[in-house]
């Protein structure tokens, strides 16, 4: 009996070793892709001086929200179908490709482009990390490591725009991108030894139409944003026709969803009263967040003449109400496919 308990010992010893290994290349990945949503915000007046267009600025900025947000559905059901492993491992290659593709930009448009290849990894990270993570770890200890996944946002949101201040003026502005590469590579590593193969048996459907209804509501409310009261004015055809598309698309959506087998979001889950009041809540602090960190650094850059580094460090404040930030892929794992939590699986 005491042997038994002694080998029951070391085995939970070495299965919670193996979780922390894994929950590390998490983390690793997770820090850059959610890093890389706000380093870039003090380098914005640098990169306009050396790459022109400052019209499309905020486009630097965007261009990643808008493709890591309309990924991370079909990221999510892919991995039920496939083994999120994989899916993982692509996200965070597809994610260093931009990153490597972001440092090389030559002009504004460039960049751009490739901010939008970098957010489609990063809609895989942030998805299937969570997803991931409830694979590997029982559900009364999941909300533990949920938090620290908070904190991980919650830190880089403010530690981002620092970051980006310090590459500027020590290095360059192309190193906010280029210190993606080894941070990612050593993540790939980790996960590659020590995650198993993981993902839901059986056949799965994926809701293609319902992804590219998404896709298009959410990216013309975007393009309408943005480019109203700017580009655009806001009574110009352009913008009322980005409205229509938003609309009409949005209303398809939801008539789609109601028939669909496996829709990519359930629309019942705001039937739930804490869902939809959580949902409500992550969007203002990220609106109120994004806007902040973004512009600030601008503002205190051209109109206060703050160097990079002093406007970084002139947002520390803002980590107060940073740390208890909802986590922007919080509600999309359950909306990307199934992701009960389960055992820690065995090794392939």
């Amino acid at each position: 009996m005491a042997l038994e308990q002694t080998q029951s010992g070391l085995a939970q010893t070495a299965d919670q070793r193996r979780v922390w290994v894994i929950f590390s290349g998490l983390m690793l990945a997770l820090l850059i892709a959610s890093l890389d949503q706000t380093i870039v915000a003090t380098a914005l007046p640098t990169i306009v001086s050396d790459l022109g267009g400052l019209s499309q600025l905020s486009w630097v900025v965007t261009a990643y929200l808008l493709t890591s947000t309309v990924s991370t559905p079909l990221w999510g059901k892919l991995g039920d179908l496939y083994g999120r492993k994989r899916l993982f491992q692509a996200a965070i290659v597809l994610f260093l490709l931009g990153s490597a593709l972001c440092g090389l930009s030559q002009n504004l448009a460039e960049l751009i482009l490739f901010r939008g290849l970098q957010g489609l990894g990063g809609g895989g990270i942030f998805v299937l990390s969570q997803a991931l993570i409830a694979d590997v770890v029982p559900p009364r200890q999941l909300g533990r490591y949920q938090g620290v996944f908070g904190a991980v946002f919650g830190v880089s949101s403010v530690a981002g725009p620092l970051l980006g201040g310090f590459f500027v003026e020590t290095l360059s502005w192309r190193w906010i991108f280029y210190i993606n590469l080894p941070i990612g590579a050593a993540a790939l590593l980790v996960l590659a030894l020590a995650l198993a193969a993981s993902g839901e048996p059986g056949q799965h459907r994926i809701d293609y139409l319902g992804t590219v209804l998404l896709t298009v509501a959410a990216s013309s409310l975007i393009l309408l944003t943005s480019l109203g009261g700017t580009i655009a004015p806001w009574g110009s055809a352009p913008i009322i026709l980005l409205a229509i598309v938003a609309g009409v698309f949005t209303l398809g959506f939801v008539l789609v969803e109601q028939r669909a087998v496996e829709p990519v979001l359930p629309l019942p889950l705001f039937r739930n009263a804490v869902f939809s009041l959580s949902s409500v809540i992550g969007f203002v602090v990220v609106f109120a967040l994004y806007g902040a960190t973004t512009y600030l650094p601008l503002f205190l850059q051209v109109v206060n003449g703050a160097s990079p580094a002093s406007s970084g460090l002139r947002l520390l404040p803002m980590i107060l109400g940073c740390c208890s930030r909802p986590s922007p892929a919080g509600s999309s794992s359950v909306a990307g496919g199934a992701t009960k939590p389960s055992r820690l699986p065995a090794q392939p």
